[in-house]
């Protein structure tokens, strides 16, 4: 049974604090506070979490700790060291900020959750695909037959979407596959889903060129995601299952974003009801028990606690009832999911609950 949706209760943005827009405000842990030895477990050599490259804890707006570690490998050179201007891979990640353009969408009415999604693939008569709808899409409940494994010589279609013969048509690639399930009534994470969406939000928006600027324009700039660079496949679609390069503080701007009800330097990035739709439970994933919402994934902590999840352990940690954002960048095998999961509740859990919370919906 799926837990009840906590929602509402957005923190405003500090009069005393501005938004990190070149730089962010720093702040040591509010008295009471003990984290130090979350952060060392995070980078410990061996540990396991596996390997760590960026840590950051914002609360109420301020980065209260932050640290970098280890170096990205290059095929033209020397290990790059990972530093507070490195651009890190997203991965999975990409999908929420894929997710909120189409709130944005929705509720300009240009996009509509429960009607057939518009696939020219499930267009013809007869087509059973054309049931699924954007909201089965957003859901991970489209029904179609997609292998989501990462394990080499698996029978993976999200390995031969990202770089064998599926790489260059993404979307193609996934709506071409057969349904296994009756759209709505299964929950299957497919990061071809995903892309699906991206090529329905890029034909609306008018292509490649648009979509960049659409991604610019009322995601990464509101947000002050100056480092932000999105990848799109040779048929101009954003590869939002994966592909978002940014500094680890620009990750936790859009994490920041989130966590103020979809408000970034005092404007409405995305609609508050929105947010709420994003950590509201919808599927229990039947491999680990974790939450799933639309593009996003919930901890079922409570507390309306939320995040976005990325291959190998890549996340952006939002707990609204804290004003609490937590970035954590690094390569944990998904053996050791379980000690990354771990931590990231014990560090949600040191810090205490906003005395008040404002603007609740």
């Amino acid at each position: 049974m799926l837990p009840d949706a906590i929602t509402g209760g957005y923190p405003a943005e500090p009069s005393d604090v501005a938004w990190p827009t070149a730089s962010w405000p720093r702040a040591d842990v509010p008295d009471g506070v003990v984290i130090d030895h979350l952060i060392e477990a995070a980078f410990e050599n061996g540990g396991p979490m596996a390997t760590t490259n960026s840590v950051i804890v914002v609360q109420r707006g301020r980065i209260v700790a932050e640290r970098y570690a280890g170096a990205l490998g290059s095929f033209i050179g020397d290990p790059v060291p990972v530093t507070a201007e490195t651009p890190l891979l997203s991965w999975s990640m990409a999908k929420t900020m894929l997710g909120t353009l189409v709130g944005l969408l929705v509720d300009e009415g240009r996009l509509t959750l429960d009607a057939a999604a518009p696939v020219a693939e499930w267009s013809q008569p007869g087509d059973i695909r054309g049931a699924i709808t954007l909201r089965h899409l957003l859901e991970m409940r489209d029904g179609l037959a997609y292998v989501e494994d990462y394990v080499d010589g698996a029978a993976s279609d999200v390995i031969e979407m990202l770089f064998g013969s599926g790489a260059g048509d993404t979307a193609h690639f996934t709506a071409s596959k057969p349904l296994a399930a009756e759209p709505g009534t299964r929950f299957n994470y497919s990061s071809g889903t995903t892309n699906v969406i991206s090529r329905i939000v890029g034909d609306l928006v008018g292509g490649e060129t648009a979509m960049r600027q659409f991604l610019s324009e009322r995601l990464f700039e509101p947000c002050s995601m100056h480092s932000a660079v999105p990848t799109f496949d040779e048929a101009g679609t954003f590869i939002a299952s994966s592909y978002v390069h940014a500094t680890a503080q620009d990750f936790a701007r859009f994490g920041l974003m989130l966590c103020r009800g979809g408000r970034a330097e005092g404007v409405q990035v995305v609609p508050e009801w929105w947010i709420d739709e994003m950590r509201t439970p919808r599927s229990i994933d039947p491999d680990d028990g974790w939450l799933y919402s639309v593009q996003t994934w919930v901890a079922d902590d409570g507390l309306g606690t939320f995040w976005c999840n990325g291959f190998e352990g890549q996340r952006i940690v939002v707990c609204p009832a804290k004003d609490l954002v937590i970035v954590r960048t690094g390569t944990t095998p998904s053996e050791q999911n379980p000690a990354l999961q771990a931590w990231q509740a014990d560090l949600v859990a040191a810090f205490p609950l906003l005395d008040q919370t404002t603007h609740a919906s």
